[in-house]
């Protein structure tokens, strides 16, 4: 077997295992907040998107999501709707409107956060420390290069 035919497997492997642990914890319960919101997959995208960014312009979350701006004025109406973000004036040009969590929006994405990490350190709290130090050691390498990418990417 090839080099390249090895790492290919072994992607293939991780893969595969991240989405068996990621269905394992989806079964948990109780079950994450996550499948308690009653969002629909790109309504959870924009909360997402602006979890990480203070706010988005429709122009910005149309280029995220991949959908034209008639579509993204639609996902946000709903989620101002549900509470979970609001619009407002971009200060720098008024003709633009932002979009920007509200508190509610906040706390659902803390509840999510909080519980994925609940589970993943009860996973982890089942394993023995030189386990711990390995993966510790791939996570910051994952860590390093995904930022490297980021990067790359950004420029």
């Amino acid at each position: 077997m090839s080099v390249d035919d090895e790492r290919d497997r072994l992607i293939s492997r991780i893969g595969e295992m991240q989405r068996d642990l990621g269905r394992f914890l989806a079964q948990r319960r109780p079950p994450s907040p996550l499948f308690d919101s009653n969002l629909t997959m790109r309504q959870l995208k924009v909360v997402m998107i602006l979890s990480y960014q203070d706010s988005a312009s429709g122009q910005d979350l149309a280029h995220h999501l991949d959908v034209g701006l008639g579509t993204v004025t639609g996902i946000v109406d709903r989620l101002v709707g549900h509470g979970l973000v609001a619009r407002r004036e971009d200060p720098n040009d008024r003709r633009i409107r932002r979009v920007e969590l509200t508190p509610a929006g906040r706390s659902l994405i803390e509840r999510i956060t909080d519980a994925g990490l609940a589970e993943f350190r009860h996973l982890l709290e089942c394993l023995d420390t030189p386990t711990l130090n390995d993966l510790l050691s791939v996570m910051t390498r994952i860590e390093a290069t995904t930022a490297a990418l980021y990067r790359r990417d950004a420029s």
